[in-house]
């Protein structure tokens, strides 16, 4: 007897998806996954974890650009749109746990944009609090942001093959 309600595929599309993100479909396991599978969290509350976190990373960097013209608002705009990306960074950790996203974040393809990320995210606070210059972090904020829409990319298959081909196509 088959379940012909129009729910079932979504469910098992939901699972598939749960499986992927969480690296359940691996079967070497080491010492570290093993571990972490013992104190994982339940698939909704890593679903609430992941949505609050972002959603708390978008509201912190449209806060910070909201009080960019306010009194050392560029102070204010830095940390904010700074602590956002990392709130948003972190957010994948609920979906597919720290060691996975760390796994994942070092991988051949995408270990430069990671690192690239984490850089522009550590100058931009440097030019703010140390160097105190408005010129540098303004660059740091717009290089993180065009880092982490980079690195955004490389989870989407092909979007950065797209991106290529689309920027060569208008300069060329």
């Amino acid at each position: 007897m088959s379940d012909s309600s129009p729910t079932s595929p979504l469910l098992g599309t939901m699972d598939k998806l749960r499986k992927q993100l969480s690296g359940e479909g691996d079967d070497e396991k080491g010492l570290v996954t093993q571990i972490a599978d013992g104190s994982t969290l339940s698939w909704s509350t890593r679903i609430k974890g992941f949505a609050i976190c972002f959603i708390l990373g978008v509201v912190f960097s449209f806060l910070g650009t909201f009080l960019l013209f306010t009194k050392n608002g560029l102070t204010v705009f830095a940390v904010c749109y700074t602590f956002g990306n990392l709130l948003a960074l972190g957010s994948t950790c609920f979906l597919m746990g720290p060691i996975n996203q760390l796994k994942r974040m070092f991988k051949e393809t995408r270990i430069i944009a990671t690192i690239v990320v984490l850089i522009c995210l550590a100058l931009t606070l440097c030019a703010v609090f140390w160097w105190n210059n408005k010129g540098l972090a303004i660059l740091f904020c717009i290089l993180q942001f065009l880092a982490m829409t980079w690195y955004s990319l490389s989870y989407i298959p092909f979007a950065r093959d797209a991106v290529k081909k689309c920027f060569a196509g208008c300069l060329g």
